[in-house]
């Protein structure tokens, strides 16, 4: 439980919130200040965070860093997958990312950029909610039946308004899969962004991943992202589970 609690407070902290108080800190993971500040002087003392000396408030140190390398360094999918990122994202001018589970969200941790500006640039290191983007729909649609139940009821109880809302495009998109092989999300993340993302067979220790393509819609002819930039997509992971050899 302790450990939980101090993962926790590292967790607080985003690209937009990359500074905290212990009274932020305290008000968004629902511990008491005291404790918080045990958590933060500990964190320092490790590492993990470093104490900004002009305004009293915490950041991310360079341990973190030091955990999440490994896990980067060992996928090497990243390195074969790059070429063939790189070629979809010029053809189309949008941006073709990789990603992975992280909790009830999907992480980047490759992404190559087209032409087309976003408004968020992708990044490794990015983390986007499960229900609302199509990297979360394409994961969803990849798991087996109990996986995807598990995960499933972990959204309605954990995120009970995220999940009403997008409940019916989910579950669509968990039908249409079968047929085309791709999942998609139409503005839910981003109002003016839309994106089509496909899930790649498991890696040989049971990982999935999944690579997207985003598109500004005013880059976007009507019908082009179902009929022509998902079928893209799914011939570019294909290409790359044949480079890999995943069978």
């Amino acid at each position: 439980m302790t450990l939980a609690r101090g993962f926790a407070v590292l967790h607080c902290f985003t690209s937009r919130d990359s500074q905290l108080s212990n009274a932020e800190l305290a008000a968004r993971t629902g511990m008491p200040k005291a404790t918080i500040s045990r958590f933060t002087y500990t964190l320092v003392r490790m590492g993990y965070l470093r104490a900004n000396r002009i305004n009293g408030k915490y950041q991310l140190g360079s341990a973190v860093l030091s955990i999440g390398y490994p896990l980067l360094a060992s996928l090497n999918v990243r390195q074969a997958a790059r070429p063939f990122m790189k070629a979809l994202a010029d053809a189309v001018g949008g941006t073709v990312a990789l990603g992975m589970r992280d909790r009830l969200n999907v992480m980047y941790v490759e992404s190559s950029l087209g032409g087309a500006q976003l408004p968020n640039p992708a990044d490794a290191g990015l983390s986007f909610p499960i229900a609302r983007t199509a990297m979360g729909r394409a994961l969803l649609a990849a798991y087996a039946p109990g996986e995807r139940t598990a995960l499933i009821n972990e959204l309605r109880v954990k995120l009970p308004e995220q999940w009403a809302r997008y409940r019916a495009a989910i579950e669509a998109n968990l039908r249409a899969f079968e047929a085309r092989g791709f999942c998609c999300s139409l503005g839910d993340w981003q109002p003016r962004t839309h994106a089509v993302a496909v899930p790649m067979r498991p890696l040989p220790d049971g990982e999935i991943l999944v690579f997207n393509c985003s598109m500004p819609d005013y880059l976007l002819r009507q019908g082009q992202l179902t009929a022509d930039i998902g079928p893209r997509l799914v011939a570019m992971v294909r290409s790359i589970e044949k480079a890999l050899e995943l069978r």
